[in-house]
């Protein structure tokens, strides 16, 4: 089992940065895809941005060149830079890991965290 908790959420005008961290215990993460998801009120969960094993890196195109994910085996911990926040990147983010590969899609993580709000003020 691996358990995931997320800090570093908060309120921050648009423009500003915050650093999401996320970090595991029960199992080293060394072996493991990780990745970033957010939830919107009323939306469904979107990918973010995943890192494998391997550091080989995915991320969705709303956040290219904003956003960037690293991993920190020592620690056990993930973390999604987010800098030229905008309001639209209000929501609730979600912490997630999965044996393997990064990928995009939700349902092919086995843990994740409580989640962490952004809220992004204009």
């Amino acid at each position: 089992q691996v358990q995931l908790v997320e800090s570093g959420g908060g309120l921050v005008q648009a423009g500003g940065s915050l650093r999401l961290s996320c970090a595991a215990s029960g199992r080293t993460i060394r072996g493991y895809a990780m990745g970033w998801f957010r939830q919107a009120p009323g939306k469904e969960r979107e990918f973010v941005a995943a890192i494998s094993w391997s550091d080989s890196i995915y991320n969705t195109g709303s956040v290219k060149g904003r956003f960037s994910i690293s991993r920190d085996n020592a620690k056990n911990t993930v973390y999604l830079q987010m800098n030229s926040l905008e309001p639209e990147d209000t929501a609730v983010y979600y912490c997630a890991a999965r044996a393997g590969l990064g990928t995009r899609y939700a349902n092919e993580y086995d843990y994740w965290g409580q989640g962490t709000q952004v809220t992004v003020s204009s």
